[in-house]
C-alpha cells in the first residue's frame, strides 16, 4: 500500500508513480488516438463524407449511453471499494482481538505458556496474510508443527485453542475466564472466513466482461460521430476518455482483491508487524 499526504496535489498531478494506470494504458491510448486518426482521414479525406450524413446523428446515442455507462462505472467501483474496505474491517478487527487475547493471557499463565502465546499469536495473523496470499512461508516452529498442505490459518488456531484447554484443565484458566477467551480466539476464524470470502468470491464474469466489452465498443465507435466536428483533435480526446473509463476499471479490477501485494492493496505486512510489536509488548 503507497502512503501519502492527500494536501500535495502538484505531486499527484504531475509525478506518475508505479501505481498510476497511464503507465499501463499508455500503449492502449495511443493506439486507439491512432485508430482515431485513420478513421478521421478515411472519413473526411479518402471517403469525403458531408457532414450531413447520419453518421454524425449517432452521437445522440452515444450521450444516452454514455450517461447509463457512467452509473455502470460508478458501481463498479463502488462495489470494489467495499470489498477493500471491508477486508480493513477484518484485519482491524484481528489486530483488536490478538491485542485483547494477549492481555487476558498475561494475567492468567505462566512464563512458558506466554512464550507460546506470544509466538502463536502472531503466527496466526502472518498465516492469514500468506494464505490468503496462496503462499506458505517456512517458519521456525518452536511451539506449533505446521502442515503446508492443510489450512494454515486453522491449525495455528487449533494450537492456541488447545493450549488454552490445556490450562484449564490444569487449573490456571477457570471456566469464566475460558469463556472470555474463547470467544476472542473463535473471532480469528470469523475474521478468516470474512476474507476467504472477500478473495473467493470475485464480481461475477458476465458483469466484468461486460464492462470491458461496453468500454471497447463505445471508444471504437466514438470516432464515426465526432470526427466531422473534432476533425484530428479527436486523437488526443478519445485518448483521455479510454484513460478515464479504462482507469475506473483498472482501480477496480486491483482493489476488489485487498489482500495482495498491489500498490493498491492492504498493508498487510505493516499489519502483522504491528500485531507482533503490541502482543510482544504486552507480555513483556
Amino acid at each position: 500500500m503507497i502512503y501519502y499526504n492527500p494536501k500535495l496535489w502538484f505531486s499527484f498531478i504531475f509525478k506518475i508513480n508505479k501505481a498510476d494506470t497511464l503507465r499501463k494504458l499508455f500503449p492502449l491510448i495511443l493506439s486507439v488516438a491512432v485508430y482515431a486518426g485513420i478513421v478521421t482521414f478515411i472519413l473526411l479525406d479518402v471517403w469525403h463524407v458531408p457532414e450531413t450524413s447520419i453518421l454524425k446523428k449517432v452521437i445522440f446515442v452515444h450521450q444516452t449511453i454514455g450517461f447509463v455507462f457512467s452509473l455502470l462505472l460508478a458501481f463498479r467501483i463502488n462495489s470494489a471499494y467495499d470489498r477493500w474496505w471491508e477486508g480493513r474491517k477484518m484485519w482491524g478487527s484481528l489486530t483488536n482481538s490478538s491485542r485483547n487475547l494477549a492481555i487476558k493471557l498475561k494475567h492468567l499463565v505462566d512464563d512458558e505458556s506466554i512464550a507460546f502465546f506470544n509466538y502463536a499469536i502472531p503466527l496466526y495473523a502472518r498465516a492469514l496474510k500468506n494464505f490468503l496470499r496462496g503462499i506458505y512461508k517456512i517458519e521456525e516452529q518452536n511451539f506449533i508443527t505446521i502442515d503446508p498442505g492443510k489450512h494454515v490459518p486453522n491449525q495455528v488456531a487449533s494450537a492456541i485453542i488447545k493450549e488454552v484447554y490445556r490450562l484449564n484443565k490444569a487449573g490456571q484458566i477457570n471456566p469464566e475466564q475460558l469463556i472470555s477467551i474463547t470467544a476472542e480466539i473463535t473471532s480469528f476464524t470469523d475474521i478468516c472466513g470474512a476474507c476467504e470470502r472477500i478473495k473467493n468470491t470475485p464480481i461475477p464474469f458476465s458483469y466484468s466482461v461486460f464492462i470491458k466489452k461496453f468500454i471497447f465498443t463505445y471508444i471504437v465507435t466514438l470516432p464515426f460521430t465526432w470526427a466531422f466536428e473534432l476533425k484530428y483533435f479527436i486523437m488526443p480526446i478519445i485518448g483521455f476518455i479510454l484513460f478515464v473509463f479504462a482507469s475506473i476499471e483498472l482501480i477496480a479490477e486491483e482493489i476488489e482483491d485487498p489482500f495482495g501485494s498491489d500498490a493498491n492493496d492492504l498493508p498487510l505486512d505493516n499489519i502483522c508487524a504491528n500485531i507482533e510489536k503490541h502482543v510482544d509488548e504486552i507480555f513483556a
